[in-house]
């Protein structure tokens, strides 16, 4: 079994577009993958510990895969995680490797996934709320995909909206405007992307929200009273989302996996509010994963390289 870091996957120069196409196929794969839905850990002090656990059939093979993420706001990132990486056909284990880069970058392409999805077409004002590694993540990968400029608001919040400004300061087509009222980032944008990981309570009121804006809460929190007027609500996938407080008062739902394969309809009106929660399935962890251990596999002098684990576990059938 091999060991795969940080390094070694960032190594790998994985251009933006490649992301926003693996979650694509991920998503179309739904159907012939198993996913049952994280289990959530919640501690005091906002921290917390997920458990993603799935298998994956990619190209004619099967990968098991169980990811790990948790949050602890005083550490630096607050958000790490690991998979274990496994040959679901054999019972191989193939790798445990860092997650921490696969957890930012297919966040980050399943934001830009769902803004080309649900938009409306032709979108150029953007509003950003949380502006950490997975709104860098997610900016990144729409730039590569979307055509035309953008106007994008950012959300003040200590030095980093001035910092996220600097980090695209080379992309002609992004244009950024700092902004200090969360109500003035949300109202007057046509899509709005919060990347922030706690809200206490929804942070804005009812007529913040512009006919046709689409909303992107990746973490999920600050947006429930959304949850009772918009026309439309999609997530990646029911069992992630079913135990919400207002699921039942969904207008309408679906996952985005259905829509995309054409069982069930996106945006059918340039007038219809749209929220899409994006919980993060272990789908898109495992896809990734299994993307990245065939390409360094394919990387014959590298692979070798990587550090082998060994557990000396025991080769007879009884050993007790």
């Amino acid at each position: 079994m091999k060991l795969i870091t940080f390094s070694d996957i960032q190594s790998l120069s994985i251009p933006p577009r490649t992301c926003y196409d693996w979650v694509e196929k991920a998503l179309l794969s739904k159907s012939n993958s198993l996913l049952p839905p994280k289990i959530h850990m919640n501690m005091d002090g906002n921290i917390f510990c997920n458990v993603m656990p799935s298998i994956v059939n990619l190209d004619g093979s099967s990968w098991c895969g169980i990811k790990t993420v948790t949050r602890y706001p005083q550490n630096t990132p607050s958000l790490e995680s690991r998979l274990l990486l496994l040959d679901a056909e054999r019972g191989e284990y193939l790798a445990l490797m860092d997650a921490t880069w696969i957890t930012a970058m297919r966040t980050g392409a399943v934001a830009a996934h769902s803004i080309m999805t649900f938009a409306n077409p032709g979108f150029k004002t953007i509003g950003m709320i949380g502006l950490g590694n997975t709104a860098r993540a997610a900016l990144e990968i729409l730039s590569s995909v979307v055509n035309g400029d953008l106007d994008i608001k950012l959300l003040r919040y200590k030095d980093q909206a001035e910092q996220f400004n600097d980090r695209f300061s080379g992309n002609n087509k992004l244009h950024f405007s700092i902004v200090d009222d969360v109500k003035n980032v949300v109202k007057g944008s046509e899509v709005v992307v919060s990347c922030a990981t706690y809200f206490a309570d929804d942070i804005c009121s009812d007529d913040c929200f512009d006919e046709g804006v689409l909303v992107v809460p990746v973490h999920t929190r600050g947006f429930t009273n959304c949850d009772l007027f918009f026309d439309k609500v999609f997530a990646d996938d029911r069992g992630h989302v079913d135990h919400f407080k207002n699921f039942a008062k969904f207008k309408y739902f679906a996952e985005v996996s259905d829509v995309i394969c054409g069982k069930a309809n996106g945006r059918t009106s340039n007038k219809e509010r749209i929220l899409a929660y994006n919980i993060g399935i272990s789908l898109h962890d495992v896809y990734f994963a299994a993307e990245i251990f065939n390409m360094l596999k394919n990387r014959r002098d590298v692979f070798e390289s990587l550090l082998d684990l060994e557990f000396n576990e025991p080769k007879a059938k009884f050993w007790v």
